[in-house]
């Protein structure tokens, strides 16, 4: 494999950073995390080097630690090679509590962002009201009302017709419906024509360009859809 992934990523414009050892540099992993958290205006890539399989006296740096289990004898002669004496599925005591802080941590970071949204709420009352039904991951009350009607004597269209249609019927009652088409919009008319391109700058729009990768659209879409995000992707 020759190709340079990192510098791809710098011609795209992105923050690169590289720990050589991933194996042993745990204070180089936590730097290069902490860096990126420090750049806010570009999104960054961090390429950790590590052997596959590390610890396996047999097995390392080959297929075989990959594709199947290390089997009895190679796990314990990984756990002698890393000097591992804990039982399977025992957690260390130390690793246990470091880990165990994230849930103070974490009830305190809620905390905070509930009363940042409270205190948002009564400066922008409408649009936390709208915040709020979005992550709330119900449909807003009505919205069925904006779908146009049909009936048998209505002339036939193509299906991609009737999709633009009721698309550009929901985009008003629907704020968190976003998406579009792998470069093929004016084709299978995917464009919601009350807004233009959601792109830098412009995130207000909802139309995306996502350009001729199907599987990058769907891995977006995904993302657009996480938990509680409140968007609607298509």
């Amino acid at each position: 494999f020759t190709e340079d992934v990192l510098k791809r990523y710098e011609g795209l414009g992105w923050h690169v950073l590289h720990v050589q050892d991933g194996n042993h540099d745990y204070d180089g992993i936590r730097k290069a995390i902490a860096d990126a958290k420090a750049v806010t205006d570009k999104p960054t890539i961090i390429k950790v080097s590590t052997l596959i399989g590390y610890g396996s006296p047999n097995k390392a740096d080959s297929h075989d630690v990959h594709g199947a289990p290390l089997g009895a004898e190679e796990t314990a002669a990984t756990r002698k090679n890393l000097g591992w004496e804990f039982g399977e599925f025992e957690v260390p005591q130390d690793v246990l509590s470091v880990f165990r802080q994230a849930v103070e941590e974490g009830a305190k970071s809620e905390e905070a962002w509930k009363a940042d949204l409270e205190a948002y709420a009564a400066k922008y009352p409408a649009e936390a009201a709208e915040f709020k039904q979005l992550i709330s991951r119900e449909l807003p009350k009505g919205w069925e009302n904006a779908l146009p009607s049909f009936t048998p004597e209505d002339k036939g269209l193509a299906t991609r017709q009737h999709s633009q249609t009721m698309l550009n019927a929901l985009a008003p009652v629907l704020p968190g419906l976003i998406g579009g088409s792998a470069d093929l919009a004016p084709s299978n008319l995917t464009l919601m024509k009350m807004f233009g391109d959601f792109q830098k700058g412009q995130y207000a729009e909802r139309n995306v360009r996502f350009g001729v990768r199907e599987h990058a659209m769907g891995a977006i879409a995904n993302g657009i859809a996480h938990p509680n995000s409140g968007m609607i992707p298509y």
